[in-house]
């Protein structure tokens, strides 16, 4: 069974930055996707970033490219979230997600709907 725990959820200013951590275990996994969602109140939930394990593609939503950038720790089963230039219009709960996949695996692609999903971290930009 995979679990996922987010960390680094917090209260920051319009214009400031945070970082969110996902610790998957449950491992190995071959091949996965994974990646960060949110979902803010009364809203649907979006996808906001993924990465892969087998080419190392990373996608992003295009509210946040530019701001935010994911990266992973294959060793530590880590990803993380580098959030800048935050906007009062990234205020959600954000939740770690992966998907464990098998080949044929599609190259420079990692979106995938996810299996399994963490308890989510709040996340709250204003003044």
């Amino acid at each position: 069974q995979v679990t996922l725990v987010e960390s680094g959820g917090n209260w920051v200013q319009p214009g400031g930055s945070l970082g969110l951590s996902c610790a998957a275990s449950g491992f190995p996994l071959n091949y996965y996707a994974i990646g960060w969602f949110r979902q803010a109140p009364g809203k649907e939930r979006e996808a906001v970033s993924c990465i892969n394990n087998w080419d190392g593609a990373s996608q992003y939503a295009d509210s946040v490219k530019g701001r935010f950038t994911i990266s992973r720790d294959k060793d530590k089963n880590m990803v993380y979230l580098q959030m800048n230039s935050l906007e009062p219009e990234d205020t959600a709960v954000y939740y770690c997600a992966i998907q464990p996949m098998k080949p044929p695996l599609r190259l420079g692609s990692c979106w995938f709907p996810p299996e399994y999903w963490g308890q989510g971290t709040q996340v709250t930009v204003s003044s």
